[in-house]
């Protein structure tokens, strides 16, 4: 595995890129399109997102633990959901 830390690329086209066994933690993403992107077995613990469109977003067999909407704990707005729905 190469090591290369602290690239900086501004008004690139990486369209159609695939990143594989790669360490991007402690990066910054200001900007950025990922349209129709998919992540499989990513890390995102910890991160933060801010001022993103999520629409059309699905998440599947994600582990949840500890993640806050609005700072609000998904798991509890979940059993609120359950207890409205009565599922």
């Amino acid at each position: 595995m190469s090591v290369t830390r602290g690239l900086h690329h501004s008004n690139a086209q990486l369209s159609h890129s695939a990143f594989s066994d790669v360490d991007l933690r402690q990066s910054r993403f200001d900007d950025v399109n990922l349209s129709n992107s998919s992540f499989t077995n990513t890390a995102l613990s910890g991160a933060t997102l801010r001022n993103v469109c999520l629409a059309d977003v699905s998440i599947e067999d994600a582990n949840l633990q500890g993640m806050r909407i609005d700072g609000i704990l998904v798991s509890e707005l979940f059993n609120a959901y359950r207890q409205q729905h009565g599922s």
